[in-house]
């Protein structure tokens, strides 16, 4: 999104995705090393898989597609295509989103809010995580509130508002214990370690507004 225009239509939306898999691209060894440390090690490569096929759905649907198409491509992807337990948390999130946008040609404020929250909610069921646990819950929860709090504010600046708290959610869980998922089995061995999940959902939102190269600046608070 630029300056020029605060509207996320589908054009946008598609140039979102593509950010976020530049993001996850760029990151995915840095992401690897975290799930090493806090999982099964297979973060990276499973959100990498997940990206990959959601370009390929995203092709199908073509360049005229509204920001409900391409959000419903990757919601198919991620759902279908992605093993592990992230990629289709992962995927609700992205079905939610797509279902708030509805028909129209462009995604409001109003329905980012809605989408990340019924993501959440989702996510919420299926998981039975909740904040203060280290998971992406983590990070998705004050995005969600960053959006909601965001009211009229233009889609670009809303989005800016929830990745800076998904990022301060992602720091936060360097210093929390786990408790659900694969880090809640490995103790100590999990402590100090932001969660992958939760940068993966950072990783989305702050793609809205360009490609993360590095996850080091974020990790560090900068």
């Amino acid at each position: 999104m630029t300056a020029a225009s605060n509207a996320l239509d589908g054009v946008r939306t598609r140039e979102w995705a593509e950010r976020f898999a530049a993001s996850v691209h760029a990151t995915e060894a840095e992401l690897t090393a975290l799930d090493q440390q806090a999982g099964d090690g297979d973060f990276g490569a499973n959100l990498t898989a997940g990206v990959q096929a959601a370009a390929l759905l995203l092709d199908e649907v073509g360049t005229a597609a509204g920001p409900a198409d391409c959000l419903g491509a990757m919601a198919t992807a991620f759902l279908d295509e992605v093993g592990g337990t992230s990629g289709p948390l992962f995927g609700l999130l992205f079905q939610a989103m797509g279902r708030a946008a509805g028909p129209g040609p462009e995604l409001t404020t109003g329905a980012l809010a809605d989408g990340a929250a019924e993501g959440l909610a989702a996510i919420r069921r299926v998981g039975d995580a909740a904040p203060g646990d280290k998971t992406l819950v983590d990070a998705l929860a004050p995005a969600a509130g960053a959006l909601r709090a965001a009211g009229e504010t233009p889609p670009a600046e809303a989005l800016a508002a929830a990745a800076a708290e998904a990022w301060q959610g992602v720091r936060e869980t360097a210093s929390q214990s786990a408790r659900m998922g694969r880090a809640s089995y490995l103790g100590e061995r999990a402590n100090g370690v932001p969660d992958p999940g939760a940068v993966g959902i950072a990783l989305f939102f702050a793609s809205a507004g360009g490609t993360v190269r590095s996850l080091a600046p974020h990790l560090d608070g900068g």
